[in-house]
């Protein structure tokens, strides 16, 4: 029997982390969206690509969570972007109400899943499904730090002109600004880019990798990245459902790691079939652990925005 993945959102990142999962011939995928025909369009022309590919995953596209009963993995994508005139504190409780909406329905018939979560703002969402599902911390975890080691590292390859497949990318912290890439820990080959670039060139890397999101909303003009986010996904969904025991960076809920409590964080996580396997905890700076500490502590001013309502369904 296959496994089941559900994507609730059919947007691009959506609609890539489904194509991407079946590519991948993780599980049979169900694509999950308010909007009538646009799931079950987007899952049949991914489906129709299955010859050329070679996958025999099935997509299934719906508006009804009966079709995602019995998932092991749930990819929450749905949300809103931040608009003109939308201040921090409309998107996040604007999200807060889809996701709250979303994971409880989704859940309710599909009560061993593991969450993956997408949505924005992304630690504080994280927090949001693990209240609204009640689910142990192991199962319900954010991609983010995937995707922000990905861009540090193909700003590597840009700056030496070398194979992504040689750079190595080491980001902690929060989904955001406030996110800390770690250059002693982030590699060509083997050596730490410390070693090979001057401190400014560094410096530019680590600042381009904390906009790396905004860089490409800025461009499009309209939207935002997805490629990468898609696929940031779908190496989570692998690691677990392939039972890989992967070290990853994801953010996760911290009780007492890193000197942080009562908060979602990114940090190097071990994925297997059960979620999060463990934390793994390397030493940091004085300074790599302050930038750490602020970055949680932005985090945190939003969890404290969370409903007592919704804080209440943990009890």
């Amino acid at each position: 029997m296959r496994n089941k993945i559900t994507v609730i959102g059919a947007g691009h990142v959506g609609e890539t982390v489904a194509f991407n999962c079946a590519r991948l011939e993780l599980g049979d995928v169900v694509l999950l969206d308010i909007l009538e025909g646009i799931p079950q369009g987007k899952a049949l022309d991914s489906f129709e690509s299955s010859p050329i590919f070679g996958f025999d995953s099935t997509v299934l596209g719906t508006n009804n969570y009966k079709d995602t009963a019995g998932s092991d993995i749930i990819v929450m994508t749905a949300g809103l972007p931040r608009k003109p005139g939308m201040s921090r504190d409309d998107l996040f409780y604007k999200n807060l109400e889809i996701v709250e909406t979303c994971i409880g329905e989704a859940v309710e018939v599909s009560p061993e899943a593991i969450i993956i979560m997408v949505t924005n703002p992304l630690d504080a969402m994280c927090e949001v499904a693990r209240r609204v599902s009640s689910f142990p911390r192991r199962r319900v975890i954010g991609m983010a730090g995937i995707l922000d080691s990905a861009r540090m590292r193909s700003f590597i390859a840009m700056e030496l002109g070398v194979s992504v497949e040689n750079t190595h990318a080491f980001v902690l912290g929060g989904h955001g600004d406030s996110m800390v890439p770690l250059a002693r820990f982030s590699t060509v080959a083997g050596i730490p880019i410390t070693k090979l670039l001057p401190e400014e060139r560094v410096n530019a890397i680590i600042e381009r990798t904390r906009k790396g999101g905004g860089e490409i909303v800025s461009l499009l003009k309209t939207g935002s990245a997805y490629y990468a986010p898609g696929l940031a996904v779908a190496e989570m969904v692998e690691a677990i459902l392939k039972d890989k025991h992967k070290i990853l960076p994801c953010a996760v809920y911290l009780e007492g790691e890193y000197g942080l409590d009562g908060t979602y964080s990114g940090v190097p996580v071990q994925l297997g079939r059960i979620g999060m396997e463990k934390i793994v905890e390397i030493g940091l700076t004085d300074s790599e652990s302050e930038a750490l500490h602020a970055s949680a502590g932005t985090v945190r001013e939003l969890i404290d925005m969370i409903p007592e309502k919704v804080a209440a369904k943990t009890t």
